[in-house]
C-alpha cells in the first residue's frame, strides 16, 4: 500500500493515518510511506522483500475455491476472415464475450490493405489489439483466435457472432 504526501503530515498524523489503513490490511501487505509520488524502484520490484521465503503461509485463489479443475473449462478456436477495421473485430468481441461469459481471446487476425497482423487478447471485457508484426512472405494471412470460456457454453453461438 502507497500512502502518498506522507510528508505533509505530522508524525502523529502519520502514525494514526498508518495505523488506520493497517487495520483493514492483511497484515503481509505493507505500507510504504512516500513523498510526490515517489516509490523507490526497489519497492516496486520486490526486491529484498523474501517473497518467496513464505509461500506456504500465503493461499492462492486456488485454496479459496475449494476443488478445483482445469477441466472447468473449454478452448476451441474461431477462424476468422479479414475484417476492414480492428474497431469491427473488437465490437464483435466484446458483443460475444458480453452475451456468452468468455473468460479470455487471444490470437491473430488480418485487417484488409494492412501490411501487419493483428495481434488480439482479450480477458474478460478488456480486449487489447495492436499490430504486431509484417505478415511473413509466404505465410497464410488467416485470422484465427482461441477462445476459453467456462465447459459448456455455446460453442456454434460464439463462432457465429465473432466470425460472421
Amino acid at each position: 500500500m502507497v500512502l502518498n504526501k506522507a510528508d505533509l503530515m505530522s508524525a502523529a498524523e502519520l502514525n494514526s493515518v498508518t495505523g488506520d489503513i493497517c487495520k483493514t490490511l492483511p497484515k503481509a501487505v505493507k505500507v510504504v510511506e512516500v513523498q510526490n509520488g515517489k516509490v523507490s524502484v526497489s519497492v516496486l520490484l520486490g526486491l529484498g522483500a523474501a517473497a518467496e521465503a513464505d509461500l506456504e503461509s500465503r493461499p492462492s485463489h486456488h485454496d479459496l475455491e475449494g476443488e478445483h479443475d482445469h477441466e472447468d473449462f473449454d478452448t476451441f478456436v474461431v477462424d476468422v476472415p479479414s475484417f476492414a477495421t480492428p474497431k469491427e473485430l473488437i465490437d464483435r468481441i466484446a458483443k460475444a464475450t458480453a452475451a456468452h461469459d468468455i473468460l479470455r481471446v487471444k490470437g491473430f487476425v488480418e485487417i484488409t490493405g494492412k501490411p501487419m497482423r493483428l495481434l488480439v487478447q482479450g480477458v474478460g471485457a478488456r480486449i487489447q489489439h495492436q499490430f504486431d508484426r509484417p505478415w511473413r512472405p509466404g505465410e497464410a494471412r488467416r485470422g484465427r483466435l482461441v477462445v476459453i470460456g467456462e465447459k459448456g457454453f455455446d460453442k456454434e453461438a460464439i463462432r457465429a457472432a465473432i466470425a460472421g
